[in-house]
């Protein structure tokens, strides 16, 4: 059985009162632990209504008294699985700046990605978030939010992370399902294609990296990727400081106020505003 898709009902499943659920026989969070379980092992492609049921010893249809279908369970799924997300130290805490709270939540999430390969087989836009998946987003929006840059750029940049760590986790999945569809590792694979290198010789570049060893220890992809984005966005922090107008107006005529290249700021454009200043706090307190 298959409903039509109903973002609203799916708020309701994922915001649920887990507390109230009944703990002996089935319920939305049983449902979800076995397909949990199912999907670890078999990835997205096996999981099933029927398959969840068998699993917990209940019928097909009494699965569809909590859950409407497989979408709605995917759903709650990813949320689930999120609640395992665990950073290692809540934004507000010191521990070295953004940069390390970032990386480091976003390697528990790379963590996570490991343990439940198939979140990387979720696809599409409009999957609606859940409690635990609004907590991890929340999480990464407070550290970013911190750095000073603008609203838009703070989410721009946590969403760019996200999608870095969605296409690793893709590539991982698809190099697994093809080693597990024909029985050959991936370097085994690649390294069985002497019909294409010997082809290589007509691209110049391509010989030269491979002559000298660019292919021997290929840089970790995951490593790699997180630390160039990590880099990127500490240069746009630095850019958005620097242009930062730090300009300050004089509160009597509304100039300008220069500032001297050192010592104590100015908080006047002139003397004469300084002076004005001073008598209207003068006639004010008499």
């Amino acid at each position: 059985m298959q409903t039509g898709e109903d973002p609203d009902r799916k708020v309701e499943l994922l915001w649920r009162d887990v507390e109230r659920e009944p703990r002996p026989g089935l319920s939305v969070g049983r449902i979800v632990a076995a397909a949990i379980e199912l999907a670890d092992a078999e990835g997205l492609a096996g999981l099933s209504m029927r398959k969840v049921a068998e699993r917990l010893g209940f019928t097909t249809m009494s699965l569809y008294r909590h859950v409407p279908g497989r979408d709605e369970l995917v759903d709650l799924m990813v949320d689930a699985a999120l609640g395992e997300h665990r950073p290692p130290a809540p934004a507000h805490e010191p521990g070295g700046g953004w940069r390390v709270r970032l990386e480091a939540s976003v390697r528990a999430g790379w963590e996570l990605r490991t343990h439940h390969p198939w979140l990387a087989e979720v696809r599409g836009s409009r999957h609606v978030p859940g409690p635990n998946a609004l907590a991890v987003y929340e999480h990464l929006l407070s550290i970013v939010a911190e750095t000073g840059l603008p609203p838009a750029e703070v989410i721009a940049v946590v969403d760019l992370i996200g999608r870095f760590v969605e296409a690793e986790s893709v590539r991982l999945v698809e190099i697994a399902e093809a080693e597990r569809r024909s029985g050959v590792s991936e370097g085994e694979w690649w390294g069985a294609r002497d019909t294409l290198y010997d082809r290589l010789y007509a691209y110049p570049t391509v010989t030269r990296l491979w002559q000298e060893g660019g292919w021997d220890r290929p840089e970790d992809s995951f490593e790699f990727g997180l630390a160039r984005l990590l880099d990127g966005v500490e240069l746009l922090i630095q850019r958005r400081d620097e242009s930062r107008d730090e300009t300050v107006a004089c509160p009597i005529c509304g100039k300008p106020v220069e500032q001297p290249a050192s010592g104590r700021p100015r908080a006047y454009c002139s003397r004469a505003c300084q002076q004005r200043a001073y008598r209207k706090r003068r006639s004010s307190s008499g």
